[in-house]
């Protein structure tokens, strides 16, 4: 595959990127990294892989031993004025974002990207894994920390995996990752208006994923979820060529690959799938009603490929998810509370996530008896922009109570309309529709409020997609 023998990542403990420098040192390469901060999970799992990082941007640090072949830019690198992206610059070393390594040396002949607004991290993880578990040996890449196996792998192989973000390549580039990955094959989970501090409107959204839809290959393959209007929405655009062979699933009658009679419990998920007549049962140990139609893309799209169903069921059944959706930090303890971390950085997301955790625990004051839900909740970029204040209605109608923490300091470019939403104008925002939302920007008094309000049966969710700052391991310690 011709490696380079030494990468450095700039921005190694994004998720995204510290699993790509795993799988680059699987590979065989030396890789090492910096970044302004680490914190766990990323930071242990690149300890656990050998891999070595230092903090802040230091050129000197970079090119001890000798410069590397390769600088990979993610997170903090992508600004200009970086100290070590300027060195590179200026010394003629080779450089790239981390979408043109994943372009490089990753995406194969048959290239399958999973898109789509929500479901895609899970989605590729699963159906990294069933094909490795179907024999398949794919390279792939996912931007989540899997449980049942590596984030990402590079392998001599025809068939990749990889997830695609709809999000900018990096400050100078904004167009998004997805448009690196030439899909020959695409699984494409829904289409909803996000990120609106980079699409300002839901038709700039919109072009974005025509675009991508109308690169596939004419031999191509689109497995496409047509519960979701968006999609069909992009489905039926006049730039879509009709050659191109679409299979749909979802729970509308015509899916090709029809979702049915689906039950979740404490334990998991099981559900029915129909294809040309057959019945296919699925179980999952994962929760989350809207998992069963994310498993339902992969056993499609797999299924489309040649994967035996049965082989297909058997690795559904013994994937166990990926972090920070859905993950399970406490159950129990000596108070019985349980503790998720989500990734739900939206209103929608954060509104889906607090549907299911209703559904499967209750609530006090609902029909079902259990405990309140308690929600901590820090939106992305686009979720703190003002185009995306309406999205918040009624979003956390399934919590007791919200709780805002500190909000993350955000960089604003120059010619940004306008400044994000800080935490006060977002709990009043919330407080809308939601009277018990309030705001916390000290981490200590809100770990203490959590293990203090809370009580035997209660449910706390943290809901977002940074890292937290180490509340939800210090909720946990004292909540045990």
């Amino acid at each position: 595959m011709n490696l380079p023998k030494h990468i450095h990542v700039i921005g190694i403990c994004g998720v995204a990127t510290s699993a790509l420098a795993i799988a680059f040192k699987n590979a065989g390469v030396r890789v090492t990294g910096s970044d302004k901060g680490f914190f766990p999970p990323v930071s242990t799992e690149l300890e656990k892989n050998g891999i070595d990082f230092y903090a802040g941007w230091h050129p000197e640090n970079m090119v001890a031993g000798g410069a590397p072949d390769l600088v990979m830019i993610g997170g903090g690198g992508t600004s200009p004025s970086n100290p070590e992206t300027v060195y590179a610059r200026e010394h003629g070393i080779p450089a790239c974002s981390y979408a043109e390594a994943l372009q490089r040396y990753f995406i194969k002949k048959n290239s399958i990207v999973v898109a789509g607004t929500w479901g895609k991290t899970t989605a590729s993880s699963l159906l990294s894994y069933i094909l490795i578990q179907a024999g398949l040996d794919p390279s792939y890449f996912t931007g989540g920390l899997s449980l049942s196996h590596p984030t990402g792998a590079l392998v001599d192989s025809d068939w990749s995996v990889v997830e695609g973000d709809e999000y900018q390549v990096s400050i100078s580039d904004r167009r998004p990752k997805f448009v690196y990955y030439a899909p020959t094959h695409l699984l494409l989970t829904s289409v909803s208006w996000d990120h609106a501090d980079l699409y300002p409107t839901e038709k700039d959204y919109f072009a974005a994923f025509d675009k991508l839809v109308a690169g596939i290959p004419v031999n191509g393959l689109i497995v496409a979820c047509t519960d979701n209007a968006g999609v069909n929405q992009l489905l039926t655009s006049a730039s879509i060529a009709t050659k191109k062979a679409v299979v749909s699933y979802g729970q509308n009658e015509s899916a090709d690959y029809r979702l049915h009679d689906i039950a979740q419990s404490k334990d998991g998920l099981s559900f029915t799938i129909t294809h040309e007549g057959k019945d296919y049962a699925i179980k999952s140990p994962m929760l989350g009603r809207f998992n069963a139609e994310n498993m339902a893309g992969c056993f499609a799209m797999a299924c489309e490929i040649g994967i035996p169903a049965e082989k297909i069921i058997a690795a559904i059944g013994s994937f166990k998810g990926i972090k920070r959706r859905f993950e399970k930090r406490l159950e129990g303890g000596s108070r019985g509370i349980i503790v998720f971390d989500c990734h739900a950085p939206t209103p929608e997301k954060a509104a889906a996530v607090l549907k299911e955790l209703h559904e499967i625990y209750g609530r006090a004051g609902a029909k079902s008896a259990g405990g309140q839900i308690i929600a901590v909740y820090e939106p992305n970029i686009g979720g703190r922009e003002r185009a995306s204040i309406a999205k918040y209605d009624d979003a956390f109608k399934d919590a007791d109570f919200v709780l805002i923490p500190r909000l993350t300091k955000l960089k604003v470019a120059e010619d940004s309309s306008g400044q994000p939403m800080e935490g006060a104008e977002l709990a009043t925002t919330i407080k809308k529709t939601h009277s018990h939302s309030q705001l916390l920007e000290d981490d200590e008094a809100l770990v203490s409020t959590l293990v203090s309000e809370t009580k035997k049966g209660d449910v706390i969710v943290f809901l977002g997609s940074h890292g937290w700052r180490g509340m939800i391991e210090a909720a946990v310690r004292k909540l045990i």
